[in-house]
């Protein structure tokens, strides 16, 4: 549970809508959200299977509503989100080997839908949008990349009187979808090799409550246009994968096979570029880039070029196994 002193003033009485509500993303923040008292929480997809096991899990809760609908159609994105106080934009496509197949329909959902929100949330006078978002928008190399960082620019560039922009960017988050915890869990469990593109990547490990957390503090914080990263651990992805096969099975010498890094995949996950460093606000745990022109007075001073999963806190066996045990993993 987070510090409810810390965000109970801006949920507390509030209509939340969460798009793409129905993914690991959208079930955390909702155990966040009932330690809280908000008015009301909608949660949207088009997925009306998740829809019915989350109403069945959650249905308790008489101010948590569950709502089909699709950000690409903009009429359905100016219904629900009449009345709304908070947007925590989560729906996406996010695949990567689909998206170089089939971009145009990351285009759909990423860059057009995001564009139907920003509309919908304007017309109806939402007070603030969060827009999740993710390191493959930093210097994209795949197709899911490129609309994410689309979207940002979307978002965050959008001025409006009555409604803040505001952006959250992380890396890999344990156990959410498209995770390789999740995927090395499942082979181990099988007793099959553990397949790994190559020996140098090296990945950010985020648990989901930090990354609710970093939604929080971005509505409580953000003054709009802003995009909030939180400082956060990684580790070589042969090392977490030794970690789980030993914490699993005992065994040191756990086969591992090395396939070949796959089209649009990178070997580091950066969260802030070269060039946002140059706009960026360092705290203890957060980098906040602010807008071009915006100077501040504490910009980063340190010596790193960038933020990424190479340059971050390296995690080790113990450290790795530990922070899986406490997301439920092992």
């Amino acid at each position: 549970m987070l510090n409810y002193s810390m965000y109970n003033n801006v949920l507390d009485g509030k209509n939340i809508l969460i798009t793409g509500g129905t993914g690991s993303l959208g079930n955390d923040i909702l155990k966040e959200l009932v330690n809280y008292s908000p008015n009301k929480v909608i949660v949207l997809s088009r997925d009306e299977n998740k829809q019915f096991h989350m109403k069945n899990l959650w249905g308790k809760y008489p101010y948590i509503d569950f709502v089909l609908g699709d950000i690409r159609d903009a009429h359905r994105m100016m219904e629900v989100t009449k009345e709304i106080d908070i947007i925590i934009h989560a729906a996406a496509l996010k695949h990567i080997p689909p998206s170089e197949r089939e971009p145009m329909e990351f285009i759909k959902t990423n860059v057009l839908g995001a564009k139907n929100v920003i509309d919908a949330a304007i017309h109806n006078k939402v007070p603030v949008v969060i827009e999740v978002g993710t390191d493959k928008a930093v210097k994209p190399v795949n197709a899911y990349g490129m609309t994410k960082a689309l979207q940002e620019k979307l978002m965050l560039s959008t001025k409006s009187n009555g409604t803040r922009f505001v952006g959250v960017r992380y890396g890999n988050v344990i156990g959410s979808r498209g995770s390789v915890v999740p995927f090395f869990k499942e082979k181990i469990e099988k007793g099959e090799p553990l397949t790994i593109t190559v020996p140098t990547m090296t990945r950010f490990l985020l648990k989901l409550p930090d990354a609710v957390d970093l939604i929080f503090y971005a509505i409580k914080n953000g003054g709009g246009g802003e995009l909030f990263v939180k400082k956060m651990p990684a580790a070589n992805i042969v090392d977490l994968a030794k970690a789980m096969a030993y914490a699993m099975t005992g065994k040191e010498d756990y086969p591992i096979e090395f396939i070949g890094i796959r089209p649009g995949e990178k070997i580091h996950e950066l969260l802030v570029s070269e060039d946002e460093m140059h706009r960026a606000v360092e705290t203890d745990n957060h980098y906040i880039i602010h807008d071009f022109g915006k100077k501040k007075s504490n910009l980063i001073t340190k010596n790193i070029t960038e933020y990424g999963s190479h340059n971050t806190e390296q995690l080790d066996r113990e450290q790795i196994i530990s922070l899986l045990k406490e997301s439920g993993w092992l």
